[in-house]
């Protein structure tokens, strides 16, 4: 019988002993009697908006560039005036717009078009129709808005973490059950975040056919605005342990 050197048979050894060597455990530490299940479960939770974001502005037509934007340049200051009389900071009014154009068509050919808006951050809801009054009664003649949401959208969606691991734990011990087989564990649980968010219903309308701004009449009175709620939608993903019953 022809000899096999020395190295050969050691690596045939070490190949034979790593045929029989156990596979790696699984990371997640699942044992071999068990099965493991991913589902995901969503959760939802109501809050009533705490803030309003609007825009109001103001387009003038002059016989030149420097007319018109003079025009809007005064009554801008009115509607920043009026509404630091509602006690609305400076921060919470952001410039949007600034633009001056010549028009070119129309019965206004050859004039010019000033146009000026700031959004305005309302952190009262109750008084919002307020600040649409004094903007309008200070000479706004473009209002849009107003956009209702939730300052803290976190803080607002944590009863609905706990629905959504409710939910995949009903899916699993459903599952479970269909296999005749029990939840012995969990192994995981992974946050989706907010996998979707359902708007207030003016928003949603205002997906379907987005209305130019609304032009806003001169009123002492603003017009009634309901906060509603908002609801927050989050997901969550969960690895489950099964075994038979």
């Amino acid at each position: 019988m022809k000899a096999v050197p020395a190295p050969l048979i050691g690596l045939a050894a070490l190949t034979v002993l790593s045929g029989c060597t156990e596979a790696a455990p699984d990371p997640r530490g699942v044992d071999r009697d068990e099965t493991v299940l991913t589902v995901t479960g969503t959760g939802r939770a109501e809050a009533t908006p705490d803030q309003a974001l609007f825009t109001a502005g103001l387009s003038s037509i002059a016989a030149d560039a420097q007319a018109a934007s003079t025009r809007n340049a005064e009554t801008m200051h009115k509607i920043t005036a009026a509404l630091g009389r509602l006690n609305i900071p400076e921060r919470d009014i952001q410039t949007r717009n600034l633009s001056v154009n010549r028009i070119d068509y129309g019965a206004n050919k050859g004039r010019y078009e000033a146009s000026n808006s700031v959004a305005v951050r309302v952190r009262d809801t109750k008084r919002v129709s307020d600040a649409l009054a004094a903007v309008t009664a200070a000479g706004a003649n473009i209002v849009s808005g107003p956009n209702l949401s939730v300052a803290d959208p976190e803080k607002a969606n944590l009863g609905a973490y706990d629905l959504a691991y409710k939910a995949a734990r009903a899916k699993a011990d459903a599952y479970a059950a269909a296999a005749n087989l029990r939840v012995a564990r969990v192994l995981s649980i992974r946050d989706g975040g907010q996998g979707g968010y359902m708007p207030p219903i003016g928003e949603m309308d205002a997906r379907i056919a987005a209305p130019p701004p609304v032009v806003a009449p001169q009123a002492e009175q603003g017009p009634p605005v309901l906060a509603g709620t908002n609801t927050g939608i989050v997901t969550v993903r969960v690895d489950f342990a099964l075994q038979a019953r």
